[in-house]
């Protein structure tokens, strides 16, 4: 299916591993022009060297800041003044016991997966309004639907996240201007496997996603992990012209987790 995203451009923030890199992956395949996000240079060198290779030096662009920090996003601006296309995507997660988790890991828990869209899309977004066009999209998770226990800060700045999503395609109306938020579940990212890979070493990774999924997602309709790939697959749906009408939503990618049917 062709995206029709020829001559687009795209920030994805935290896009040199895991889901935020399969998305850039995806975008630049459907013809996508995408600045790739990251806190370390030589993370951000790397990944966009073997991106060039495979995609050409005109169509991949480095970013090197952390979008968590304040100001983070004055070093976008002046490097990529107008994106057609902004992926909300630094995240990071923890399980933690509310009784003893301190204002800071809370504090921290906002900046990185709250913050950095706030300040993202308050750059970005106006421009895109003021040309007409563009796609805002966040990158949340299904525990802003279902909030955990043991991640109760996370679960909460997830569903923050939907909040200002949808506040944010409140002041689309009458233009082609769209605000989504995408909700995957547990995905098969490196970090995630090797946590499930430490947790149960006496274990074949395959033996050991199914206990994972059996103790921590029961309720999962595909019962694995989602690829990132799957995710990327969304969210460059909603990029593209193909998804105009949909605007204002949570869409989820989480395998039939939640069991709900709105």
């Amino acid at each position: 299916m062709n995206m029709n995203l020829q001559g687009k451009t795209a920030l994805v923030s935290a896009s040199t591993a895991g889901i935020g890199h399969a998305i850039a992956v995806q975008l630049l395949e459907e013809g996508a022009n995408v600045i790739i996000n990251g806190r370390s240079e030589s993370g951000v060198a790397q990944a966009v060297a073997t991106l060039q290779e495979r995609f050409g030096a005109g169509r991949v662009f480095p970013l090197v800041a952390d979008m968590s920090v304040a100001g983070s996003e004055a070093i976008a601006a002046a490097q990529y003044p107008a994106v057609d296309i902004l992926v909300n995507n630094m995240g990071t997660y923890a399980l933690s016991d509310f009784f003893v988790t301190s204002d800071e890991e809370w504090q921290r828990m906002f900046e990185v997966n709250v913050w950095s869209g706030v300040r993202l899309a308050r750059t970005y977004m106006k421009g895109m309004l003021e040309r007409g066009h563009g796609r805002v999209i966040f990158i949340s998770s299904e525990v802003a639907l279902t909030p955990m226990a043991a991640m109760a800060h996370y679960s909460a700045s997830k569903a923050t996240q939907l909040s200002i999503s949808r506040s944010l395609a409140e002041l689309t109306k009458g233009s082609r201007v769209t605000v989504n938020s995408v909700l995957p579940g547990p995905t098969e990212t490196e970090s995630l496997k090797g946590f499930i890979s430490s947790v149960n070493p006496d274990l074949s990774y395959a033996e050991a996603e199914k206990k994972f999924m059996a103790e921590n997602r029961p309720s999962s309709l595909i019962y694995r992990l989602a690829k990132p790939q799957e995710v990327a697959n969304v969210v460059t749906f909603l990029a593209s012209e193909l998804a105009a009408v949909i605007n204002g939503a949570a869409i989820r990618a989480e395998g039939g987790t939640v069991p709900t049917i709105a």
